[in-house]
C-alpha cells in the first residue's frame, strides 16, 4: 500500500473543518435576515400596544357615550310611533353590537399583550380580521342610518343637540377634588 492510497481511505481531519463552514454559513444567512425582520417586529409591538391602549381608553369609552348619552337623548326626542320604534330597533343592535365587539376584544386582549411584549402569541388572525370586519359594519350602520336619523331628531330642537353636548361635555370633564373648608 501506498502513502496516497491509505490518506484517501482514511479520515481527513481537515474535511472536518469545510463541513463546520458549510454549518457556519447556513447559520450567518439566517442571522443575516434578521435586519429585515426587526422592522416588522418592532412594527407588530406597536400596533398591539397602540390597539390595547385605544380600545381601553377610546372605543370602550366611545360605547359608554353612545349607550348612555346619544341613545338616551335621541329617544327621549324621537315622536311616538314609527320613529320612536326605528330608534329602539337601531339602539338595542347597536348595544348588542357593541357586547359582541368588546367580548371579541377581551378575547384577543391576551395575546395582544403578549405581542405588545415581544413575546411569542397564539393569536388568531382570523380573530382580528372578523373584529375588524365587524367594527366596519357596525360603524358602517351608525353611520348611514342611526347617525343622520339623530341628527334630524336632536336637529328639530337645538336645547336638544344642546343638551346632548353639554352632558357628553361634563362626563369628559376633569373631575376636581373638593376640598373642605
Amino acid at each position: 500500500m501506498n502513502a496516497s492510497s491509505d490518506s484517501t481511505n482514511e479520515h481527513q481531519p481537515v474535511d472536518d473543518f469545510s463541513q463546520c463552514h458549510v454549518g457556519i454559513l447556513r447559520k450567518l444567512d439566517m442571522l443575516n435576515e434578521l435586519p429585515a425582520l426587526l422592522g416588522p417586529a418592532a412594527r407588530a409591538r406597536e400596533i398591539a400596544a397602540s390597539a390595547l391602549e385605544f380600545f381601553r381608553e377610546a372605543i370602550f369609552e366611545h360605547h359608554l357615550d353612545e349607550e348612555r348619552e346619544l341613545f338616551p337623548a335621541v329617544l327621549a326626542s324621537a315622536e311616538k310611533g314609527a320613529e320612536r320604534d326605528r330608534v329602539q330597533a337601531l339602539a338595542r343592535q347597536l348595544t348588542d353590537e357593541h357586547r359582541d365587539l368588546e367580548s371579541r376584544w377581551k378575547r384577543l386582549e391576551a395575546e395582544l399583550k403578549r405581542v405588545a411584549k415581544g413575546h411569542d402569541s397564539h393569536i388568531e388572525v382570523a380573530d382580528i380580521e372578523e373584529l375588524v370586519r365587524r367594527y366596519r359594519c357596525h360603524a358602517e350602520l351608525e353611520e348611514t342610518e342611526f347617525l343622520p336619523l339623530s341628527q334630524t331628531i336632536l336637529g328639530r330642537n337645538s336645547h336638544h343637540m344642546s343638551a346632548l353636548g353639554l352632558s357628553l361635555h361634563m362626563r369628559h370633564a376633569p373631575k376636581k377634588r373638593m376640598t373642605p373648608i
